[in-house]
């Protein structure tokens, strides 16, 4: 197989199941609707949205909510630029699962931003489960929430929780695709040939 079908396939893969995931818990799930996945305390389904950065932080209201996301296009172009440099080069096929990870993961949190506040009705916390393409969304483009799900508090306390963070696919897929770079780092980023 080649690379450039290695880097294709993943991209649509990672992207399939993010969209999938995320579709399935906004039009199934209350807001804050939770789920123990096999009993286990340790991992649960939990659903929230946030406006697009890590730990639901947000900074500037909507110019910082369009900022982000038009950022992250800027991003994906640069992400997109380095896959094909990657592939030219005929740099491993980790360093290039890697680099597709990162870019499908950037790709599905933009899906979000971009579009969920036009194709989705508005989740609400204990109210009516969002429904897909609505006579109005809950948002205009480019102003959509991010959907998170995966939750894996490691442990409780009175006042503390161990892995706190909520989170979806797409961020999966950035964090795998990072670890592979460390992984393979001397073939993601090769020393100059001394002469």
């Amino acid at each position: 197989m080649s690379k450039k079908t290695i880097a294709i396939l993943t991209v649509i893969l990672a992207i399939l199941i993010d969209q999938i995931s995320k579709i399935y818990i906004k039009t199934h799930f209350s807001l804050g609707e939770e789920i123990k996945v096999l009993g286990l305390d340790w991992f649960r389904i939990h659903f929230t949205e946030n406006n697009g950065m890590a730990w639901g932080f947000e900074f500037g209201g909507k110019a910082g909510k369009l900022f982000l996301t038009l950022f992250r296009l800027v991003a994906v172009s640069g992400i997109i630029y380095w896959l094909i440099q990657t592939i030219k080069n005929k740099i491993h096929n980790g360093v290039v699962i890697a680099i597709s990870l990162i870019l499908a993961g950037a790709i599905g949190n933009i899906i979000d931003s971009v579009f969920y506040g036009v194709i989705f009705s508005e989740s609400k916390h204990q109210g009516p489960i969002a429904t897909m393409f609505p006579e109005t969304g809950y948002a205009d483009f480019f102003f959509g929430k991010v959907v998170d799900m995966l939750y894996f508090p490691m442990y409780q306390g009175e006042s503390f929780t161990f892995f706190n963070a909520i989170f979806n696919g797409a961020d999966s897929w950035i964090t795998i695709g990072v670890i592979l770079l460390f992984i393979f780092n001397k073939q993601a980023f090769p020393k100059a040939k001394k002469e």
